[in-house]
């Protein structure tokens, strides 16, 4: 199990310890005669139904983006990028800049094709752009599906 692996487990049980705890709360809430307690309740019963949504959402979006780059791997396609990585491991930005036009550029050649989004997800990364990053990525996942 890598680190990124081991980190998410750990903290989807601690978020999912947390979600207990708090559904506990709220069912004593509830079971109280007051009808504010019961508000209360109700409404910190609805939290740990939201966490445990975006827990299954993320998880399933990484799993996902696992399988793709699997597919990548077993191809030997995976993406080789001429920018240099600090001593971290990321990516030194101001050169994934650089690189990112001709990325870009074969996305939109190519708008169908789910290994450029995802290579165009990579490259959203190295600059430094989550949220981009990730549409990408859910792109390259929902084209895969077709």
């Amino acid at each position: 199990m890598t680190g990124a692996k081991l980190g998410a487990v750990v903290m989807a049980a601690l978020v999912l310890m947390y979600l207990a705890l708090m559904g506990q709360q709220g069912y004593y809430f509830l079971i109280q005669e007051n009808w504010v307690s019961k508000a209360m309740g109700f409404f910190i019963l609805i939290l740990p139904i939201f966490g445990l949504w975006g827990i299954f959402r993320e998880l399933r979006f990484g799993l996902a983006i696992e399988k793709l780059g699997k597919v990548l791997e077993q191809e030997d396609a995976w993406p080789r990028f001429r920018f240099g990585v600090m001593p971290s491991g990321r990516a030194i930005k101001t050169e994934a800049l650089q690189e990112f036009p001709e990325y870009a550029q074969k996305a939109e050649a190519d708008p169908e094709n789910w290994r450029s989004w995802f290579t165009l997800g990579l490259i959203y990364d190295a600059c430094g752009n989550r949220k981009l990053a990730r549409k990408a990525m859910r792109k390259a996942i929902a084209l895969n599906q077709r």
